[in-house]
This record gives C-alpha cells, sequence and structure tokens, in this order.
C-alpha cells in the first residue's frame, strides 16, 4: 500500500469529488445534528426517502444509499457509539464501523471514499483515540484490499485536521 492513498481534508464533507462519502449517522437514519444533518441537507429529500425504507442501522454496522444532489454517487451511513468513558466497548465499536464502511465500499465497486471523524462530535469519542483507530483501520484494510484506491479524511475543524494529518504523516 503507497501512503499516497491516504489523506486529510479541512473542510466540507459533502463537496467532495469521491464515489462516496461517509455519514456519521444516528440509529435512525433520519438525519440529525453535524455531518449527518449537512449531509441529509446538502442530499436534498430523497436521500430521507431512501433512509426511511431501510428502517435504521444498528451502531457499529454500515447501510449504502444513493449520493441524491451530492458529487458522491453514493452515502455510506454509519453509526458510531458514544463515548461513555472507554470502559463500554467504544473502541471496538468505532473500529467495527470503518471495516463495515470499507466492506460495504468493496461490494459496490467504491474507488473512493471520504470518512468523517466517527463518533467525536456530538457522541463525544475523544479525538486522539478516535483518530488513532480510523487510521489504523483503514490502513490495516488498504493493505489488504487493493480495489479502494483513496482514502480522504475530511476534518471540520483544525484541532481534528492536525491530529489526523500528524498520524498519517507518522505510518
Amino acid at each position: 500500500m503507497s501512503s499516497d492513498k491516504i489523506s486529510v481534508f479541512k473542510g466540507d464533507i459533502t463537496l467532495q469529488k469521491v464515489d462516496a462519502i461517509v455519514n456519521a449517522a444516528n440509529n435512525s437514519l433520519l438525519g440529525g445534528g453535524g455531518v449527518d444533518g449537512a449531509i441529509h441537507q446538502a442530499a436534498g429529500p430523497g436521500l430521507l426517502e431512501e433512509c426511511r425504507r431501510m428502517n435504521g442501522c444498528p451502531t457499529g454496522e454500515a447501510r449504502i444509499t444513493g449520493g441524491h444532489n451530492l458529487p458522491a454517487r453514493w452515502v455510506i451511513h454509519t453509526v458510531g457509539p458514544v463515548w461513555h468513558g472507554g470502559n463500554d466497548g467504544e473502541a471496538e465499536t468505532l473500529a467495527m464501523c470503518y471495516r463495515n464502511c470499507l466492506e460495504v465500499a468493496h461490494r459496490h465497486g467504491i474507488k473512493t471514499i471520504a470518512f468523517p471523524s466517527i463518533s467525536t462530535g456530538a457522541y463525544g469519542f475523544p479525538i486522539e483515540p478516535a483518530s488513532r483507530i480510523a487510521v489504523r483501520e483503514v490502513k490495516s484494510i488498504l493493505e489488504r484490499n487493493e480495489s479502494i484506491e483513496k482514502v480522504v479524511y475530511v476534518c471540520f475543524n483544525q484541532t481534528t485536521y492536525d491530529c489526523y494529518l500528524k498520524l498519517i504523516m507518522n505510518y
């Protein structure tokens, strides 16, 4: 795996020109705050209608929908864990989010994918362990799976961006 397969970007995930963006969704998949609300707003009402037919998504799993009005053709929805201090399986559940998203991407022939920092907003997962899990899981899968050509971590703020950039540069 070459290091040019992973990058970090500070900005709006809804503007990414990739095959799929990942939505850090809630269990209902019907929109919410943060990145979830931004994706639903940018994608338009078709995304909400498609999500309604899915009957939600359990924490740690992933579901796929069309991108509707987004530049990305697909949206992969995953529900990250709420942080409860780190002793409630949060780390493994977060790792499952990344693994399941990349498995869905592989099954749908997705070559390029953008991830937000899952669970680090309203769900309260600390950015440093969350970013380590994100980078570790993605790098591990990319080493074994040649079908995914590019992964972008899209960070909303400078602190998150700096954390991911440091990790990527040290791998």
